[in-house]
């Protein structure tokens, strides 16, 4: 909250700024640096701060107006992305069993090839969280309905920039890593219910996952 109201009250910052580093910050506030992190991951989930992959934080380029965005805890990042994956989990199983079905052969080639990207980049710590919404993305259009085409990028999007800044990238990275090769395994053999209940193990673990970090 303090973090907010020096950006969006008091504008020590000036819109597309760069958010000085961990030690100057944390310093500045009195708290820890993973109490930092905390922060600066619930004003990005809020659209306050932005994340330039291999650049830094930044502050938006449009600011909300003060009273805009109201938090209450930093809880609330957590419990937004809860709603995420609950939402995920309503339609991402039928989602991939879909594209079992509808899918043409060359677009369940890409979605293995796309997998074996994200693997590359977990094992030389790159921006897997980009390859894995794109990952989810493939899976989405080759169901071949529009609305969750569209759907996709929206929650994905929510995501993803939150995940690039959590505490617990170790465990994220084994879940993505282990869940996404089940997914693939049952796409492959255009196994629609393989593929629906492994989707839905994976959002279940990714739910686990930011209880457990909570």
């Amino acid at each position: 909250e303090r973090l907010y109201t020096m950006i969006v009250v008091e504008r020590r910052f000036g819109p597309g700024d760069k958010l000085p580093n961990e030690f100057e910050l944390s310093a500045r506030l009195g708290v820890s640096r993973a109490t930092l992190r905390e922060a600066v991951s619930a004003l990005i989930a809020q659209g306050v701060l932005v994340v330039k992959r291999g650049s830094g934080t930044f502050i938006a380029n449009e600011l909300p107006s003060i009273g805009d965005v109201s938090i209450s805890s930093i809880d609330f990042m957590r419990v937004r992305l809860s709603d995420l994956y609950e939402i995920r989990l309503m339609f991402e199983p039928q989602s991939v069993k879909l594209a079992c079905e509808r899918a043409d052969d060359s677009e369940l080639a890409a979605i293995e090839e796309q997998s074996k990207k994200v693997n590359r980049l977990l094992r030389s710590d790159g921006n897997w969280p980009d390859a894995d919404q794109e990952f989810h993305e493939m899976i989405g259009a080759a169901s071949h309905n529009e609305f969750i085409s569209r759907l996709f990028p929206i929650i994905n999007s929510a995501v993803h920039e939150v995940m690039l800044v959590s505490t617990n990238q170790k465990l994220l990275k084994d879940i993505v890593r282990r869940d996404n090769a089940l997914i693939v395994e049952f796409i492959m053999k255009r196994d629609g219910d393989g593929a629906s209940h492994a989707m839905s193990i994976h959002i279940r673990h990714m739910i686990n996952a930011l209880k457990l970090n909570s």
